[in-house]
């Protein structure tokens, strides 16, 4: 499964250039986690490492520094260019200026961020004549975890088609640095933020749930197998209705 994923993902950003030429290279937001560093190895290989640029987006007090050192070295062993740009400037700036923000207004103050980031990234592609390669996996699309306009922004998704599991797999095969594999996923939402406390789920158990209602299996069964109450499978499948609109394009009317 592995070698055939490569295989296609690498396709895919080959030919997302051609169709969108003068496209020249690619754009990727280097977190120093899983999906990112297996993103920026997927685009080295298919367009060649002088065509890539991870772009490093850490905020002051809530990205833990070891992540940034990870990405560093991501990028060195692919040999990619590498840039970091501390959005805290950036963040501090908007929250300043709307008069009614409210720090406990979590969700909506953090996903500021994503959208910050969004908009640094096709500076770049925009700059560099590139598209820019997005990071989410299967999981979060089904879940929604993401933010829309944020790192939803972008041109293509190669993991698109993977849930989780598959992608640390991926990863493995295409040798990425250990300690990124075993790295606890987190959105750098907040300081302490991480994607399993906050969906209330491990990666593992959410991906079986997904795996059952592929099948068409019953919630009952599917929450027997996962080891999940009937109420958790529940709760994602009413979730993916609920986050369906992040996947929509605008409606536009019918003249």
């Amino acid at each position: 499964m592995t070698q055939t994923t490569e295989k296609d993902a690498t396709k895919l950003i080959k030919r997302s250039l051609k169709i969108n030429l003068p496209a020249e290279g690619a754009v990727v937001g280097l977190s120093g986690g899983l999906d990112s560093s297996v993103v920026a190895t997927l685009c080295k290989k298919a367009l060649g490492k002088t065509n890539v640029l991870g772009v490093c987006m850490p905020e002051a007090g809530v990205t833990n520094p070891r992540d940034v050192a990870d990405a560093h070295d991501v990028s060195n062993k692919l040999g990619i260019r590498f840039r970091v740009v501390d959005i805290t400037p950036a963040v501090l700036g908007i929250h300043q200026n709307l008069y009614d923000f409210r720090i406990g207004a979590r969700v909506p103050a953090a996903n500021v961020k994503p959208r910050v980031r969004m908009t640094i990234l096709y500076y770049y592609a925009n700059l560099l004549n590139s598209l820019v390669v997005g990071t989410c996996n299967r999981s979060e699309r089904r879940a929604g975890y993401f933010t829309k306009h944020g790192d939803g922004g972008v041109d293509l998704m190669p993991l698109g088609c993977l849930y989780k599991t598959q992608v640390r797999q991926l990863a493995a095969h295409l040798n990425v640095l250990k300690r990124v594999i075993e790295n606890v996923p987190s959105a750098g939402l907040w300081r302490g933020q991480t994607d399993e406390k906050e969906l209330g789920i491990s990666y593992e158990k959410l991906d079986m749930i997904y795996a059952g209602l592929d099948l068409g299996l019953e919630p009952d069964l599917i929450a027997d197998a996962a080891g999940v109450k009937i109420e958790d499978v529940n709760r994602f499948i009413e979730r993916e209705r609920r986050m369906a609109h992040k996947l929509s394009m605008p409606e536009i009317p019918k003249l």
